[in-house]
């Protein structure tokens, strides 16, 4: 199928506004002023989040002595409801340098209220201030909050799933790694929306796709120059999950995957090996649409549709009578 015609559209406005000086590639940017632009971008891309009951800041600390802010979305069914529910833990994307709370709201508000269930947004901390591994190990500290507090806020860690889209959904995907090998309890799923799998960036797809699709193969690489420490850490499995030696015993999976994407190859490549180790994966390729595109509901129809696509599984998985 070809490129959407809305978002075709849009990728040419995008580029006029580069040629014309009106906007800068993100790779040319520091780091502070991507955020902001990038977070600006939010409000006119994607469309305001539905209500929910509540909405609830949250503090958690981490290992190191620092914590992160988090948003825990309550939806309307929830209102008056005092025993566990289920929750849905989510890391934003970003190539860990970009995003948080508020660019990914309307997205999270969108998973609680079609669910239904409790969705906790978690603003780890950012490159380059912050280095691999600490968004790692700040979504693990954000995991056994969930496990050990989640219960004083009507959570139920027996009914958690995981889940975020491009670098939150290697978060997410990371996280059911380390709570095999750590022995502790599994989420009941994980919710991947085009993660960043691999350790090198050298697929068809992103040869592809390396300019003119939104993602763009030079500010991919800032991403993660910014946020590795060395070349090393590119085969860690923590940053590329395609390099974990043993992917059994992990929760069921859905990948979400976009025809346009850079990232598409080595997200077929990781659903396929998880596959092979005996995982229940589910992949659905959403043609004519490129990356992040599950934020641009105000471009494209898609963007509510996989919303609500996510928000079936997740219905499924929490109440399977």
């Amino acid at each position: 199928m070809p490129l959407d015609e809305d978002l075709a559209a849009f990728l040419e406005l995008v580029e006029k506004s580069i040629i014309c000086g009106e906007k800068t590639v993100m790779h040319m940017l520091a780091p502070e002023k991507a955020r902001l632009d990038y977070d600006l971008s939010t409000q006119i891309l994607d469309v305001s989040g539905p209500t929910v009951a509540n909405v609830t800041e949250v503090s958690i600390s981490c290992r190191d002595g620092g914590a992160v802010n988090a948003r825990l979305y309550k939806p309307i069914e929830f209102a008056h409801v005092t025993d566990p529910c289920p929750v849905l833990l989510y890391f934003h994307g970003g190539g860990y340098c970009i995003g948080g709370l508020e660019s990914h709201d309307s997205l999270c508000r969108s998973f609680a209220a079609l669910t239904p269930c409790y969705v906790l947004n978690v603003a780890y901390r950012l490159a380059p201030e912050y280095r691999f591994p600490t968004a790692v190990q700040d979504a693990q500290d954000a995991y056994q909050w969930l496990l050990s507090t989640g219960a004083e806020y009507s959570l139920d860690p027996t009914r958690l799933a995981v889940g975020g889209d491009s670098a939150g959904g290697t978060l997410a995907t990371g996280l059911t790694i380390t709570a095999r090998e750590e022995m502790w309890p599994q989420p009941v799923c994980q919710i991947l929306l085009y993660p960043c799998t691999g350790a090198w960036q050298n697929t068809e797809s992103h040869r592809r796709f390396a300019q003119g699709y939104l993602l763009e193969e030079k500010t991919l690489q800032w991403m993660f120059m910014n946020y590795l420490r060395n070349e090393a850490d590119r085969t860690d499995w923590r940053f590329a999950p395609l390099q974990a030696g043993n992917l059994c015993n992990l929760a069921p999976a859905l990948l979400i995957l976009a025809e346009f994407d850079p990232l598409l190859d080595e997200g077929i490549e990781y659903a396929n090996k998880m596959k092979a180790a005996g995982v229940s994966t589910r992949v659905k390729i959403y043609p004519g649409m490129i990356h992040d595109f599950a934020r641009l509901g105000n471009i494209v129809n898609e963007a509510q549709q996989v919303r609500k696509d996510i928000a079936d599984v997740l219905a499924r998985t929490f109440y399977p009578n």
